[in-house]
């Protein structure tokens, strides 16, 4: 039996008076499953959402172990988080990769025959790139390191108190005392940035859209326990993360391929700076759509969903 058969058994709802310690470790599970799902296609790349779904999954773990760490002994935290951490760049080399070359494919289509013959070259220039990224995820979690951070991982999760901060009676340490607040403070970071969505560069965008996600794993992590109204608030954060998400794979993917392009003889550049300048267009056309769904984030409707969905605690 895999670890991940048999750690489904141990699957816990959250409940709302769980200490923030317990409830984090329960919701943590379903993501790890989700992680231990999908090593298997992400190692033979067969399916490469499988490498996106266990990469999401990582990605949650960490941020939820980063957003909740002051429940947790220090030790833990850093230990988990570093592996998780590893595991998630080594899964990001080959994801971006294998996003890059489906955009090249998909763009081939429409040039003529002597720039689909231009573009193959630079395709399969990076296709040598993804196995070569594979092969360095397939060694990593061929090593011994990354099966005791499953084993170890999974007995953190799975048993009641462990790594736990020691709490006192006074201080709030339940989840439906201390979520709200919790929540409130990052929609607060998230909202300051107000003054700056006007005019914001790529880095700025960047920065709010890691708020943007920090605050998504947050309520998506107990929302099990918040009103059902979660569901729609959570839908309106996923468009925005994933509108401020593709400007800035456009912005990156715009500064890495213009890069290439030095090395490239004159049709293979001609090629290239055609999907390029594609690329920029719609940089531009999304650029220009941020301030209304800033508008409609910070509409009351909206806003309205997140206060119910807290009252249900």
């Amino acid at each position: 039996m895999s670890l991940s058969d048999e750690l489904k058994s141990q699957v816990q709802a959250v409940q709302p008076d769980d200490t923030m310690a317990e409830a984090t470790r329960k919701a943590l599970l379903p993501d790890f499953l989700d992680m231990l799902d999908h090593e298997a296609g992400s190692r033979t790349g067969e399916d490469i959402e499988d490498v996106h779904d266990m990469r999401v999954a990582t990605r949650r773990m960490r941020s939820a172990l980063q957003l909740l760490s002051e429940y947790f002994k220090p030790k833990t935290v850093r230990e988990h988080s570093r592996s998780l951490r590893k595991i998630a760049r080594s899964l990001g080399a080959v994801r971006d990769l294998d996003v890059l070359i489906l955009a090249l494919q998909e763009f081939q289509q429409s040039l003529d025959d002597d720039g689909k013959a231009a573009l193959q070259t630079i395709i399969e220039r990076l296709d040598g790139e993804r196995t070569y990224a594979r092969y360095h995820l397939t060694k990593l979690l061929d090593k011994n390191a990354y099966r005791r951070f499953t084993e170890d991982y999974a007995a953190f999760l799975i048993k009641p108190g462990s790594g736990a901060r020691a709490t006192d009676s006074e201080t709030p340490s339940q989840l439906r005392h201390v979520l709200p607040t919790l929540i409130y403070e990052h929609l607060g970071t998230v909202r300051a940035y107000d003054a700056r969505i006007a005019d914001a560069d790529p880095n700025t965008l960047h920065a709010l859209r890691i708020e943007f996600k920090r605050l998504r794993y947050l309520v998506s992590l107990f929302a099990e326990v918040l009103g059902t109204s979660i569901k729609d608030f959570v839908k309106e954060l996923k468009a925005i993360q994933d509108h401020l998400g593709r400007l800035n794979d456009l912005h990156v993917a715009q500064e890495r391929l213009n890069a290439m392009r030095e090395d490239l003889d004159e049709a293979e550049a001609e090629a290239l700076g055609k999907y390029v300048d594609s690329l920029h267009v719609e940089e531009e056309k999304l650029r220009a759509q941020v301030d209304d769904i800033w508008r409609r984030f910070n509409s009351k409707t909206v806003q309205r969903q997140l206060a119910n969905a807290i009252a249900a605690l």
